[in-house]
């Protein structure tokens, strides 16, 4: 039963996931119309996108997200590709355990995953002569280069601070010293076995008297 409540959530956050992906799919825009649809973009992806969107965005938003884009994307769409996908891991890992795979496995995933997103972009502005992002079109090649290495950095940080984040969260969880209530329930339930033991004793004893 204390499964329940993890698998309804994390049935709402799919369901979610899939509102937002299938709104964002059925407005018409330009871009999707182009070379690689909808899947040149890594929200449409894997929607974890939080940190890069939103620093990028700070920074000037013309450079990831064109102000032009606000005529086809309604404000709650963006934040809920961009902003809600933070809070749903944080609740997702706080009731729910992670079986993580071996450290050098996982970081390969992810390596490899952004490695292969990294070749798909620079596909695309080869076949295009576009950049999918329109920053990558105001620095050089060089500023790429460093942008996608520590892109590629910042994923694996955020790989390992998720696996340690979850080990410390359910290893706390199984330390935590029982409470009160918990210390009451067990005494409440040895109470008929003490005094079950000391009946027997005195049976015993009277047994042995006669």
């Amino acid at each position: 039963m204390a499964l329940v409540p993890c698998q309804v959530l994390r049935v709402a956050i799919l369901l979610s996931y899939c509102s937002i992906l299938c709104n964002y799919k059925a407005i018409e825009m330009p871009s999707h119309q182009t070379y690689g649809g909808s899947w040149k973009f890594l929200t449409f992806i894997d929607l974890f996108v939080v940190a890069v969107f939103w620093t990028i965005y700070a920074y000037d938003r013309e450079m990831i997200y064109p102000r032009l884009l606000d005529n086809f994307i309604p404000g709650w769409l963006n934040h809920g590709m961009h902003t809600t996908v933070l809070p749903f891991i944080l609740i997702e890992m706080r009731t729910s355990h992670h079986q993580y795979p071996s450290r050098s496995s996982g970081l390969a995933a992810i390596c490899t995953f952004s490695v292969g997103y990294i070749l798909w972009v620079c596909w695309i502005h080869h076949v295009t002569g576009m950049w999918v992002y329109p920053f990558l079109e105001h620095i050089g090649s060089g500023a790429r280069i460093i942008f996608f290495g520590s892109t590629t950095i910042l994923m694996n940080f955020l790989y390992l601070l998720g696996e340690v984040l979850n080990s410390y969260i359910w290893d706390t969880q199984r330390t935590k010293p029982p409470s009160c209530q918990d210390t009451q329930s067990s005494l409440s339930c040895a109470k008929p076995v003490q005094n079950l033991c000391k009946d027997t004793y005195m049976l015993e004893g009277g047994k042995a008297r006669a």
